[in-house]
């Protein structure tokens, strides 16, 4: 990265590459640089202590690179936002930004789809749910792994997808809590027709953008994206899933955490 403080974004895969494309909509001018951590166990299986402990040396690796901010773009990582305090940077995560997208006039039937962590954590069931309102969670991790692979729109995709979503028919709204099912935002919508899709990420772009006013405008800043993983595997699912096109840079220029790739 250039000597310009960046926003720091962190995801386990490609989820939040969805939140730096509306970034580029909003706030060209803000340098990004992105985190994808497929190199270590999935988050959601993580043990509470070991994600933090996960999340803080990401942190510093990130702050250490420039980043002023960071946001994690993880609905499984902001589970231990909160463990979080002694980070070098400011950390955000987008759990509380799914919960305020739900507006108070939606009454009836909500519906939450997340993977496993994100729904046993309670966040959203116990921040969504009040009187006149039902909060139904269903976990999608499957679908998540079928967008990291590439297989969106396979029959085992589309079977998975109406399976989960089968017991949401007549939800007044669905929150996307993960940030990989906006890439799929249409297959939900042809799951459940007249259910308001709710995608966290658009609120959180919002955040950013009212605390980075004179990046509103202007040519699109850098935007520098590192993995713990397979490189080759981020690009083809940054493409399939978000028509994004990654470039490779050689893995030494990453250090030890990750491989760097713009």
């Amino acid at each position: 990265m250039t000597s310009e403080p960046c926003l720091g974004i962190v995801d386990w895969g490609i989820g939040g590459l969805g939140l730096v494309r509306e970034l580029d909509r909003c706030v060209p001018g803000l340098p990004v640089l992105y985190w994808s951590d497929a190199g270590v166990t999935p988050y959601g299986r993580m043990r509470s202590a070991d994600l933090a402990a996960r999340l803080s040396a990401v942190i510093a690796e990130l702050a250490r690179r420039g980043a002023a901010e960071v946001v994690l773009a993880c609905n499984a990582a902001s589970t231990v936002a909160p463990r979080l305090t002694r980070a070098p940077v400011a950390v955000e995560g987008i759990i509380g930004h799914g919960l305020a997208s739900v507006s108070d006039r939606i009454r009836g039937t909500v519906g939450v789809v997340g993977g496993r962590r994100t729904i046993a954590s309670g966040c959203y069931r116990r921040g969504l749910t009040q009187p006149g309102r039902e909060v139904l969670s269903r976990v999608a991790q499957p679908l998540s792994a079928h967008i990291e692979a590439g297989s969106t729109g396979s029959p085992g995709f589309v079977a998975d997808l109406r399976r989960i979503v089968a017991p949401l028919r007549g939800a007044q709204a669905l929150v996307l809590a993960c940030t990989h099912y906006p890439a799929v935002s249409d297959w939900f919508a042809d799951a459940l027709p007249g259910t308001t899709l709710i995608d966290p990420a658009q609120r959180l772009t919002t955040a950013i953008a009212a605390r980075h006013p004179a990046a509103h405008t202007g040519p699109v800043a850098e935007r520098a994206y590192l993995t713990s993983g397979d490189t080759d595997a981020m690009r083809r699912g940054a493409e399939i899933a978000w028509g994004v096109d990654l470039h490779a840079e050689p893995a030494a220029a990453a250090g030890q955490l990750g491989t760097r790739i713009h």
